[in-house]
């Protein structure tokens, strides 16, 4: 379980850091009046909350559905202990 937590941790970083560089180089480089700029920010922070909030649900079902095999794997081998 800790190598999947890490695993995500290293995936995540980088993703974060990238969708902060680009909304930095886009905020410098922009070509359009601070109030679009500004409602494109939103936009953009809105659909990232979203695919952070969909990322969490797809870990906390696998990590649900790999707590359950757990399980199952130790009540089928506690009959050896």
């Amino acid at each position: 379980m800790e190598d999947s937590k890490s695993k995500n941790s290293n995936t995540l970083v980088p993703l974060l850091i990238g969708a902060l560089a680009g909304l930095a180089i886009g905020i410098l480089f922009a070509p359009e009046k601070g109030s679009v700029t500004r409602t494109k920010l939103v936009s953009g922070a809105k659909d990232i909350k979203l695919k952070l909030k969909e990322k969490v649900e797809r870990l906390r079902n696998e990590a649900d559905r790999l707590e359950k095999l757990a399980e199952a794997e130790l009540d089928e081998n506690s009959q050896f202990i």
